[in-house]
């Protein structure tokens, strides 16, 4: 098995509720484990607290999230943002309203220097997203000018040298 990256979040008690609303949010299947069923904690208050759970989106994204033990010391997200892009507009438009209408703006969804959209939000849970639609695409191989940029020959020399 090839190696993966994957997204781990971390929560001050709140994992349970942040993972079922992304998978509100981006679909999908939705595993969780919780301190209890797999005994990492004698003490009676983390019992229900997640251990371990994973998100796998329809296209196959996963998100992983657990609640951090009372025995460790808990820092609120910081320093690293999530991103998600492509060119389905209305998908990628729906993502942004649900996260950015669960927190706040920082960056609004609006058309970058770039050509896409895009926009950076804080969800309720405190994680920083950024959301970027792919902008339309020009017409294959065209520049803005018509041109190809196809070379003439094959030692590199430019058009009409």
């Amino acid at each position: 098995m090839a190696a993966t990256i994957n997204t781990y979040l971390n929560f001050k008690d709140t994992a349970a509720q942040a993972m079922d609303f992304y998978q509100s949010v981006f679909g999908g299947e939705l595993q969780r484990s919780t301190f209890a069923e797999y005994q990492v904690s004698e003490d009676p208050a983390e019992q229900d607290k997640i251990m371990h759970s994973m998100l796998t989106t329809p296209s196959g994204q996963v998100l992983m999230a657990a609640d951090t033990p009372n025995s460790m010391e808990y820092s609120a997200p910081a320093g690293h943002s999530l991103s998600v892009s492509g060119d389905d507009e209305a998908e990628l438009r729906g993502y942004w309203e649900a996260l950015a209408g669960s927190g706040s703006e920082i960056v609004p969804l609006a058309q970058s220097p770039w050509g896409d959209s895009f926009g950076m939000c804080i969800d309720g849970f405190g994680v920083t997203w950024m959301v970027n639609i792919a902008g339309a695409p020009a017409a294959a191989g065209a520049s803005e000018d018509g041109s190809t940029g196809a070379r003439s020959d094959a030692v590199g020399e430019p058009s009409g040298v």
